[in-house]
This record gives C-alpha cells, structure tokens and sequence, in this order.
C-alpha cells in the first residue's frame, strides 16, 4: 500500500523563537490538520532545558517552563495532538534535552544539520563544503551512539539549507549534499535502522523542484535501502509553510516509491 499523509510529527508555533506569527497558535495548528485531513500531530516548538549548561543565548529564553505553555494542547475528534519539541545538539554533541526530561515528551525531534549557529554548532574553521559534508555524517553517527530512547526520536530535516545558510548559496547547498559519502551515509543510516528512531521528510526541504530533487533526496534513497522509517514534518513556522502539502509529499512517495511499510509509528499513548 502506497504511503498515506496521515500525520505531521515538526510543527512550530509562535512559541519557538523563529516564529513570530501570533496566528500559529494551537488552536490554529489543530484546524489545519482536520482541513489537511491528519489523524495525527506533533507540536515540537525549539528547546534547551535549563538543567543543561551550554546554551546559546538564541536558545536560552527556550527552555521547558516557556514551551510548556502551549499545553493544555487542544483535542478534536478525529486528530491527535501530541506534545513533543525540537531539541538541539551542540558541537561537543551535547543535546539540550537531559534524560531526566524524556519522560515529558511523547516525541523528540533532533536535527544534526544546523550547522548555521557558527560557534554553537559548528566551529569557525569548518566553513568549507568539505568539511560540513564530513560533520554531516560524523554527527549523525555521534547521535545514534547516545543513550536516547529512539522508539520516540525523529531525526530531522538531514537535507535542509541551513548546512550553508552562512554562505547563501544554492549552489553551494546542493554541492554539500553531493559530496555527502555514501560509506558515511550507509554506516549512519544502518545504525538509524537498528535504533529504530524515525528520519525525517521535511517540507520545507523538498520544496526544491526540477533535478534538485534528486540531490535533495540522496540521503534519503540510501536510508530506505538501510531499512530505515520514515516520518512527515511540514517544519512548519508560520501558516504560509502549510501551502501545497498534499501536492509537495505526494511528489516526494512518488519519488521515493515509499510504501505503508516504510513508515515510522509512534508508540499510541
């Protein structure tokens, strides 16, 4: 069976710091998920706990106390809301979510590409293309490796611009993800498949159109051959990213040839 859009497990609200729009609130993220017929969805606004020292001062004002104030999380008949956020991991691979926080989660999304925070994520020296292709599989693998509880762990946006955003350029960009190694890919993505965490198909990500999409979707051909789970996130920040979702996904399965069995679960509550 053809893989069905069904859910949205990365969605922002104007609780996380880059989305200002006061319009995404909870209320409104639920009403688009019955107008966009998801059974199932995951608020997953940007967070790093207090308790974990090492902060940037981006995500300092983010911690538990502020994401928490999206709960109560509104219920409709028909959808499921979940509680969930987008951690972060640092560049000495520190993750801003502790153990002792897990628990408060029923879904916890972590990038290992936004290597835009120079200084947080990445060091100043590794502005090369090189370099970010090699730190792509190097933090990959280095997450996998820690004690996570993976049944609920979505690893996110793996094909995402901001591996060059401080370059601004799509040539660049694209030229990143080509030099991606395939050794490196296939180690990562076996290792992802044995956890069993979800990888992520991010909207935004695949809004690319034309022979990008290939490029865009390298990571993600080697990861089905690995036997890895896929999840959709729209990414969405503002009511604007929600736009040509069904026309954006459809064209990704199709690509990718996914099927109900490729899909990542969750756990039910």
């Amino acid at each position: 069976m053809r893989y069905q859009i069904d859910h949205d497990y990365h969605i922002h609200s104007f609780l996380s710091s880059c989305a200002s729009d006061p319009v995404q609130d909870e209320r409104y993220i639920l009403e688009k998920a019955k107008e966009l017929g998801l059974s199932r969805i995951c608020i997953t606004d940007h967070y790093w706990d207090s308790a974990v020292p090492g902060a940037s001062k981006w995500y300092q004002p983010q911690n538990f106390e502020h994401i928490s104030k999206a709960k109560p999380l509104p219920q409709a008949e028909g959808v499921e809301f979940l509680f969930g956020c987008e951690t972060e991991l640092d560049k000495h691979m520190t993750l801003g979510c502790p153990a002792s926080r897990f628990d408060d989660f029923e879904f916890i999304i972590i990038p290992t590409t936004h290597l835009h925070m120079t200084g947080f994520t990445i060091d100043e020296a590794d502005d090369s293309i090189e370099a970010r292709a090699r730190l792509w599989g190097e933090r990959l693998l280095g997450l996998l490796e820690q004690p996570l509880p993976f049944h609920k762990i979505g690893i996110a946006h793996l094909s995402t611009c901001l591996l060059n955003w401080n370059r601004q350029s799509m040539a660049d960009y694209l030229a990143t993800l080509e030099q991606l190694s395939v050794t490196d890919m296939e180690r990562a993505f076996t290792k992802a498949a044995e956890v069993g965490c979800g990888i992520e198909l991010n909207l935004s990500d695949m809004r690319t159109a034309g022979n990008a999409l290939h490029t865009v979707l390298r990571p993600f051909y080697v990861a089905k051959a690995c036997g890895c789970k896929f999840y959709l996130g729209s990414d969405a920040h503002v009511p604007a990213e929600f736009e040509d979702y069904h026309e954006i996904y459809e064209r990704v399965i199709t690509a990718l040839d996914l099927k109900e069995s490729d899909k990542f679960h969750l756990a039910q509550r």
